[in-house]
């Protein structure tokens, strides 16, 4: 079973900042490729960080009946990739997040309001 993008996308939210990850961004991809439907981009302090948040990710995601995503980078912890199909997933700590800046990169899709959360 799949879960919609929207659900997707509101349980990587929800998590990134439950885990106090940083400058939580989603990026609407769908009019510039077909390779997801939206990316969602965050900051953690540190590898460990990084990784505790991807952790989460998936096992909320699994619990949910969603395959595990497919994973890059959680060793090292520099840039987590996390593809879940409609939703791609990055977690970066600072410094890679600065220097390949997707934001800029994808400049074009427009930045979705991201709700608080707890």
């Amino acid at each position: 079973m799949s879960l919609h993008p929207q659900a997707l996308l509101k349980i990587a939210v929800d998590v990134a900042g439950e885990k106090k990850a940083l400058d939580i961004t989603v990026l609407d991809i769908r009019k510039l490729t077909v390779v997801a439907d939206y990316f969602v981009i965050c900051t953690g302090r540190s590898s460990i960080h990084t990784r505790a948040i991807a952790d989460e990710i998936e096992q909320r995601l699994t619990g949910e009946g969603q395959p595990a995503p497919r994973k890059e980078g959680f060793r090292e912890g520099n840039w987590i990739l996390m593809d879940c199909g409609d939703v791609v997933i990055h977690i970066f700590q600072e410094e890679e997040r600065i220097f390949y800046n997707l934001e800029r990169l994808w400049g074009d899709a427009p930045v979705v309001a991201v709700p608080a959360t707890v």
